[in-house]
């Protein structure tokens, strides 16, 4: 059966109400991001409270992660459907409730299950603030529209670390949970005055991709499940990680051939053939891994070298997250004029998380908090820059009634390599770290005089004494054991900054390679071609 030809959606005015109405969605995203990240960073915290084990609650992070990015996938299809309104409306309220009950569940699995229906509800808000930007605002407001989506992805991370640290020390941790209740009334609020109501179409369960929507959510949740237990496991000696990938690889060649063929697809893959959003899909998942250099690097530093909680890490993530309320808005009006090509604004924001990384990558064990305030800036500054025009060049291929496919491939898209770059990040660490550890312990172990107790005229009074004046062996080796872990992982650091590095040129390569110029909405005066550039 054939197609119908995809309404145009009915064009509505851009008035202070609407504004309102994105404001609420742009809320909703933020705080969904936030949800997710803060209870990360807060899982012993958790852990303790509700009395489970470590293993246990390593399932609280990967069932919720592989929920919401199987909403992704499908919620713009739902939204057309339902309308982006009542839609909403119905994912935000779910996402409140179940933040409410959480910390009242009286038992693991049901805290977990639990946890699974709030990441479904979670993670069908981001692709709603995409579509509503593409679909509402005018030529001159799009790009930033566009920032506005660009802060779920660096203002919420940056955030989650203070809130993490102010809820668990100085509250208590159902509010890691509770916090979301009063930005959601708020969302809901503005969403339920502000966003106008389409009528329902509900015709388009005659077309309904249900074999895309299980292949596909099925596909990516088993592989987010075997990338977020895989360490934990030991990858492939796990027959849990090996029937994870064995399940899930062969559905999702099934769904993407699926997806092919199917006349109302949850992603429209002739899309890719536009080589600005192919070249946007892959450089979005690129810089998605790059810009772990200004988070998780700094944060695994402070934690294992220094000691640091998460309160004491904050200030630093606050550097890199606050500045983005003002500096994505000014890229945002910077891409709006005409003469600047947004390849080169890419290409700058590149070279300052090269830069970044650089300065990372002289870290030693002596360095402090304040030998990392040029690395965040840094961040601060690149990755809006980076991030933005990617969105531009991207979504400018992309016509209005297409609007929930590259809503769909984009959220997808960013919702798994976040995850995945994270996974990639720590194994390449801990391997770096072995490694090194390694190299430390072989080469003292050739130089016997690092590995004895030193005699009484070398000790000082903060080592407890022998009856004759020496420092006990068994406290030598434990300070020496200390030492190399941690040089261990300064070198692991310096190598996986130098990795990022990599990353970023590659990206860089293939901007200078793919893309096509594009002009800024409200300029445009002739379409994109082939031959323009």
């Amino acid at each position: 059966m054939n197609a119908k030809p995809a309404a145009a959606p009915v064009p509505h005015p851009f008035t202070w109400r609407l504004a309102l109405g994105l404001i609420g969605v742009l809320i909703a995203a933020l705080t969904s991001g936030l949800n997710d990240r803060v209870t990360d960073i807060a899982l012993a915290d958790i852990r303790a409270a509700i009395g489970i084990s470590y293993d246990q609650g390593s399932w609280i992070i990967s069932a919720y992660q592989a929920a919401e990015v199987a909403a992704m996938m499908i919620a713009p299809w739902f939204a057309v459907t339902f309308s982006l309104r009542r839609f909403t409306l119905a994912v935000s309220a779910g996402f409140m409730l179940t933040g409410i009950l959480l910390p009242m569940m009286p038992t693991p699995a049901m805290f977990i299950g639990l946890r699974v229906l709030q990441g479904i509800f979670g993670g069908a808000l981001p692709p709603m603030l995409m579509t509503v930007a593409l679909r509402f605002l005018p030529p001159p407001l799009k790009l930033y529209g566009l920032s506005g989506y660009a802060l779920t992805a660096t203002f919420g991370p940056n955030m989650a670390a203070s809130l993490a640290a102010f809820w668990t020390d100085d509250v208590s941790w159902m509010f890691v949970f509770w916090q979301v209740v009063p930005l959601m009334l708020i969302a809901m609020a503005l969403i339920s005055w502000g966003l106008p109501q389409d009528p329902l179409r509900t015709e388009r369960f005659r077309q309904i991709d249900l074999f895309g929507m299980l292949t596909g959510c099925s596909a990516i949740s088993l592989l987010i499940l075997a990338l977020t237990q895989g360490e934990r496991l030991d990858w492939l000696a796990s027959p849990l990680i090996v029937g994870l990938l064995l399940a899930a690889l062969p559905l999702f060649v099934v769904f993407l051939i699926n997806e092919w063929f199917h006349p109302l697809p949850l992603f429209k893959l002739q899309m890719l053939q536009r080589h600005n959003l192919t070249h946007g899909l892959l450089a979005l998942a690129g810089v998605l891994i790059v810009s772990l250099s200004g988070s998780a690097l700094p944060s695994a530093y402070f934690a294992q070298v220094e000691g640091f909680r998460t309160l004491q890490f904050a200030p630093l993530a606050l550097t890199v997250g606050l500045p983005q309320l003002l500096i994505a808005p000014l890229v945002a009006a910077l891409l709006n004029i005409r003469w600047i090509d947004c390849r080169w604004m890419l290409a700058i924001g590149l070279g300052f998380l090269i830069t970044s990384c650089l300065a990372g990558m002289q870290i030693t064990t002596d360095w402090g908090r304040q030998n990392f305030w040029l690395i965040q800036i840094l961040q601060a500054f690149g990755q809006p820059m980076v991030i933005l025009p990617i969105l531009m060049s991207s979504t400018s291929v992309v016509a209005p009634p297409e609007g929930p496919f590259a809503s769909a491939m984009f959220n997808t898209v960013r919702g798994f390599s976040s995850i995945a770059a994270s996974t990639l990040v720590s194994w390449f660490v801990s391997h770096r770290e072995q490694f090194h550890s390694s190299i430390l312990i072989n080469n003292a172990a050739s130089h016997a005089w690092l590995m004895t107790a030193p005699d009484s005229s070398q000790a000082n009074s903060s080592h407890p004494l022998l009856p004759d004046g020496s420092i006990s062996s068994a406290e030598n080796l434990s300070g020496f054991s200390t030492l190399v872990k941690h040089q261990a992982l300064v070198l692991s650091l310096s190598d996986t900054w130098l990795l990022l590095i990599g990353f970023a040129v590659f990206l860089l390569l293939a901007t200078a390679i793919v893309p096509k110029r594009v002009w800024p909405p409200q300029t445009l005066i002739q379409p994109v071609t082939p031959t323009s550039r």
